[in-house]
């Protein structure tokens, strides 16, 4: 069965003629390939066998497409303004009214629109107090709405220059980031307005007790439109909050990314375990976007589908907007088929089993869910590889038919068959058969507050994407009490550093755009030390890499006229043993 899962793997892909020509081989092994990829430098992989040199932009179709994304999103805008029409009864005038207030507005920003600041030239922390001041006899509105643009410019986000804020470390199988300095931005919610920063802060983000917030906004890093407030100042609309922190990341397993397919249109990838697909609460730098844009030079790709953080495998990305669109747009309409690989506890039945059990996002704050009758429909096929008596482990093929948060994990929790390394679903916090058919026992506010308490004693439940994550971050491995040294960095335990080079991943080591290459050791000029970072007086110790790794694989995803496969994990063999 193995045998036939992956003997598509090594099928090759036919390539159109506006795709690029690959590269010329002298070697007649059919195994070893070389396809063009967009990089600054010619750099061999040796597990992917593939080849960068400079090639193609992407550029030609996206102004197409963005008219494209721009008329979907005007048709859309135009249901919504019938239905309110409909609903609430307005007449010809009334909406005669709105219109000329709409344009009215577009009329105030176009005739000032020199108060913006380019987004080119802007970044955190540029902002000048004239590039603020607006004319007396502007109305208020017109003012808050050039005032929010300036300030929205100098949010960060995907540049050369965020790329450049630090770099990676290699250390007993880890991909580590050097601590660096970032700013956390956010606009004032509805909900805070009226409300002062300092209580803000301490009931939305309570990643740090309130005294730790009260700290930072009378030493100004933590300030309100770039300036330094008082703790009782009180929010207004369009505030825009920015925390300067010293951002320690957390490590994640240093396995290389493998190139499954690239070409004009797409990047497949092979995406190792523990490694989340983009920025979220802990995790910037050690993000799939983040290294593919700094060690192959694959920039501006736009997101079409996500794997758990824990979960490997298959992830597809496009390169321009109009093959993300249609890419996405085949993944919502279910016209693509997806397969899994897992290893589970328990002899799995041998019959091909269908679980349609609904499912329920319990919690969106800490991402869990369960079986519930009042989720929503899902759908999700399975079938036994194979049995190993002597661990009592299966290797299973998933199929889900929907596309729910945690889905295969959480039906294999309710079928009794939980994922083995996973450490939400396959946990006793969901009572003593695990969430066997839906047997859990508690209340969801129950639960909740169980998962939470966990968390925090073994520190493995994912905040990611939480607001509390958003702003100051927690420790998500686990910590041990030591007397810290004002004279470095105890969090990256220098005397303890692996000095050994057979463990170091040097395969994975590329050619970084406008960057120095990883470090396989740590370099201890590279440390930056914040004497008020409360990180930086905690020592950590690193987990196992084979602590973050969940066995979950997404194997295979196919298309209308697409498919696209990766090779089979180590431990999909039903024989296989963890060393």
């Amino acid at each position: 069965m193995l045998d036939s899962m992956s003997a598509k793997a090594g099928k090759a892909e036919e390539v159109e003629e506006e795709t690029v020509a690959r590269t010329e081989e002298p070697s007649h092994d059919l195994q070893k390939k070389s396809v063009a990829v967009q990089c600054s430098s010619a750099k061999s992989f040796e597990d992917s066998n593939i080849v960068l040199v400079k090639c193609w932009s992407d550029n030609e179709d996206d102004e197409e497409a963005d008219k494209l994304a721009d008329n979907k999103k005007l048709r859309r805008r135009e249901k919504r303004d019938l239905k309110r029409k409909l609903l609430s009864g307005n007449t010809d005038e009334g909406i005669g009214e709105k219109k000329v207030k709409l344009e009215e507005r577009d009329t105030i920003s176009q005739s000032h629109a020199t108060y913006q600041k380019n987004p080119a030239d802007t970044s955190a922390g540029d902002i000048k107090s004239e590039d603020l001041e607006l004319d007396a006899t502007l109305p208020d509105t017109a003012k808050k709405i050039i005032n929010a643009n300036a300030l929205k410019q100098t949010r960060p986000g995907y540049s050369d220059d965020r790329f450049s804020e630090t770099t990676y470390y290699f250390d007993k199988g880890l991909r580590k980031v050097y601590p660096y300095y970032f700013t956390f931005t956010t606009f004032t919610k509805g909900r805070w307005v009226g409300d002062t920063v300092l209580d803000v802060f301490s009931r939305e983000f309570r990643a740090h007790p309130s005294h730790e917030y009260k700290r930072c906004i009378e030493a100004g890093s933590l300030t309100v439109n770039y300036e330094k407030v008082s703790v009782d100042y009180k929010l207004k609309h369009n505030d825009l909050l920015a925390n300067v922190v010293h951002r320690h990341e957390v490590p994640v397993v240093a396995s290389p990314i493998e190139v499954v397919h690239i070409d004009k249109d797409v990047v497949v990838i092979n995406k190792p375990a523990s490694i989340p697909v983009h920025p979220c609460g802990r995790y910037r730098h050690n993000t799939i976007v983040f290294i593919l844009a700094k060690e192959y030079n694959l920039k501006n790709l736009r997101t079409i589908h996500r794997l758990d953080r824990l979960t490997s495998g298959m992830l597809m990305f496009g390169r321009t907007v109009r093959k993300a669109l249609e890419l996405e747009e085949q993944i919502r309409n279910r016209l693509v088929h997806k397969e899994y690989v897992c290893r589970v506890e328990g002899d799995f039945p041998f019959e091909e089993i269908e679980c349609t059990e609904p499912i329920e996002v319990v919690s969106f704050k800490i991402g869990v869910c369960k079986v519930s009758a009042k989720g929503k429909e899902c759908s999700t096929t399975f079938k036994k590889v194979g049995f190993n008596p002597k661990t009592n482990i299966s290797v299973v093929r998933c199929m889900p038919h929907t596309g729910r948060m945690h889905q295969i994990r959480v039906h294999l929790q309710y079928l009794g068959y939980p994922v083995l390394r996973d450490p939400l679903y396959n946990h006793p916090v969901f009572g003593p058969e695990k969430g066997k058919g839906g047997k859990i026992g508690k209340t969801d506010d129950e639960l909740i507050q169980d998962l939470i308490h966990i968390h925090n004693a073994e520190n493995w439940l994912g905040l990611d994407g939480s607001e509390g994550a958003g702003v100051m971050s927690i420790p998500l491995v686990e910590t041990v009490t030591g007397d810290s040294n004002d004279n470095e960095c105890s969090s990256c335990d220098l005397e303890n550093l692996s000095r050994e080079e057979d463990n170091l991943p040097l395969n994975s080591v590329a050619t970084q755009t406008n960057h120095d290459e990883p470090d396989p050791h740590f370099r201890t000029e590279k440390l930056t030390r914040e004497p008020t970072c409360s990180e930086c007086n905690v020592q950590y110790r690193d987990p196992k890499p084979m602590d973050l790794i969940m066995y979950l694989h997404a194997l295979r995803y196919e298309g209308p006229n697409w498919s696209y496969e990766t090779s089979l994990p180590a431990w999909a063999d039903v024989n296989w043993t963890e060393d």
